[in-house]
């Protein structure tokens, strides 16, 4: 019988990278657009900086398997556009009920979290914090410190990713902002778009199966 082969890694924790993973990609500024609130403030960084790497993922994917887990370490430059912390992305899992597991090796950090009916949770994450995200929640890393922000993550190699559905709302409900006074604080988006019980329903159905959702 051939049987998957183990593997070994090692994280280099002040580079944020997983040596020997096989799969690198990074974001830059410039492919970013449309996350801020303050667009006059992006397009001005943009001029200038548009080549820098504001996150950067190393990953091992074993396979496609339901009964496997993609594993990598994500680094986040330390930024702000205009008072608006980096942040990631972000992305639901396109097989909605698969969870995500995040453990801080650096830095200082949020996981930014919505249920697709619209609550919210925020996570502080740093050196040594595990941060379980839960089936069915839309989630987004920010970097609130003044240096790297680096966590390994972990998740069903079957999960699949949907970046889509935070712009379709025209953002994240909260976003995070520098607080003035050396800290962050979150505030309510305006473009924010709720989705509608039919919305919410249909990714809901995007569950594998046997999967159930509390009332």
């Amino acid at each position: 019988m051939m049987w998957s082969e183990p593997r070994r890694f090692e994280v280099d924790v002040d580079a944020g990278l997983m040596q020997g993973s096989g799969t690198r990609y990074q974001k830059r500024l410039q492919d970013l657009h449309g996350l801020y609130a303050d667009g006059a403030a992006f397009d001005a960084r943009l001029a200038s900086q548009g080549q820098e790497v504001v996150y950067d993922v190393t990953d091992f994917r074993p396979s496609s398997s339901p009964g496997d887990l993609i594993t990598g370490v994500t680094r986040m430059s330390p930024g702000k556009i205009g008072d608006e912390f980096y942040l990631t992305r972000g992305h639901v899992h396109a097989i909605i009920d698969r969870p995500e597991l995040y453990y801080g090796l650096k830095g200082k950090g949020l996981m930014l979290m919505e249920s697709p009916d619209g609550e919210t949770r925020i996570i502080e994450i740093g050196p040594n914090t595990a941060c379980y995200v839960a089936p069915h929640w839309i989630h987004r890393s920010v970097n609130v410190g003044d240096e790297d922000f680096v966590m390994l993550f972990c998740y069903p190699a079957d999960s699949g990713q949907d970046y889509g559905i935070i712009e379709r709302s025209q953002g994240m409900k909260l976003r995070i902002v520098d607080d003035g006074a050396g800290g962050w604080r979150s505030v309510e988006n305006p473009a924010y778009t709720g989705r509608s019980e039919a919305d919410v329903l249909a990714l809901l159905a995007r569950g594998g199966i046997g999967s159930e959702v509390a009332a």
